[in-house]
């Protein structure tokens, strides 16, 4: 028997989801005995039937793959109209989970949407997956989930995803620690601190007396510069991360430590401070692929 599928179930590709109009009432019954026997293109997994306003969508299961097209063996009613939404939205890329979860009714268990290009595809029960982005702000929006956002929304393979800015403020981590003077990695890192601000990417000429908020590396590069350790606030989002110990969900971050590829533990995937969007990308898969 065709089971009932999970959430986030689409058409993927979403050439596997034909539309077909109907001229039988929507019932389960006058469904399968107008499908029964019907020949469909064997790429065919899922139909979403229409009569006037109202859609059903029905999975099938065919004689064989091998023809082009082939007769259905069994149908299953999966959602009849009082649990489908046909839903007109010319901007979805339906090939895109995210995108579609975005566009569904959220009244319905099934929303079949008509999308760019006019391509058709559906999703049942979207429960988009809450994916922690731990980056530092400023810059804002944050680069790192600038990318994120770029990832989940050209990779198709990818399912609904919904990311959850976890932001390691500069402004807060110097409100927290009173200083005569800052020392901040790069000008990206924000300058209204309510105190004078150096940054260390300059490589000031003289030694300041001021509290360095930065990670392992920017204390690396000052005890090469200066010789020393100045008073230091860690703004690493992995040791962020690590501090909130386990049970806080799929998080993607990062660390100047990674030079190029990424680190993946568990639930957390760790890609470089100048990841690239591929390295972003895989990130992402590998927390939900």
């Amino acid at each position: 028997m065709i089971p009932i599928p999970p959430p986030n179930t689409r058409s993927h590709p979403y050439r596997g989801l034909s539309v077909q109009e109907v001229d039988v009432p929507l019932t389960e019954r006058s469904i399968l005995a107008h499908l029964h026997g019907r020949e469909v293109y064997r790429r065919t997994e899922f139909l979403a039937l229409r009569h006037g306003d109202e859609t059903a969508l029905v999975a099938v299961r065919k004689a064989s793959l091998e023809p082009l097209m082939s007769p259905v063996v069994e149908a299953r009613v999966l959602a009849g109209p009082d649990e489908t939404r046909w839903v007109v939205s010319p901007e979805t890329d339906v090939g895109n989970a995210t995108a579609l979860a975005a566009a569904a009714d959220p009244d319905a268990r099934v929303s079949v949407v008509l999308g760019r290009f006019e391509h058709v595809n559906f999703i049942w029960e979207p429960a988009p997956i809450p994916v922690r982005v731990t980056e530092v702000v400023p810059p804002e929006p944050p680069k790192l989930f600038a990318q994120a956002e770029q990832a989940v929304a050209y990779d198709e393979d990818l399912p609904p995803v919904r990311l959850v800015l976890d932001a390691v403020d500069v402004h807060e981590l110097a409100a927290a620690h009173p200083a005569r003077e800052y020392l901040l990695p790069c000008r990206g890192s924000g300058t209204e601190l309510g105190a004078p601000v150096a940054f260390l990417d300059t490589r000031p000429a003289q030694r300041a007396d001021w509290t360095l908020i930065g990670c392992e590396r920017s204390l690396q590069f000052h005890r090469h510069f200066y010789g020393d350790e100045p008073p230091r606030v860690d703004l690493c989002p992995r040791n962020r991360v690590a501090g909130t110990g386990t049970g806080t969900g799929k998080t993607l971050t990062k660390c100047c430590l990674i030079e190029r590829g990424l680190e993946v533990d568990g639930d957390i995937a760790v890609v470089p401070w100048g990841a690239n969007l591929d390295e972003v990308r895989e990130g992402l898969r590998k927390l939900l692929l």
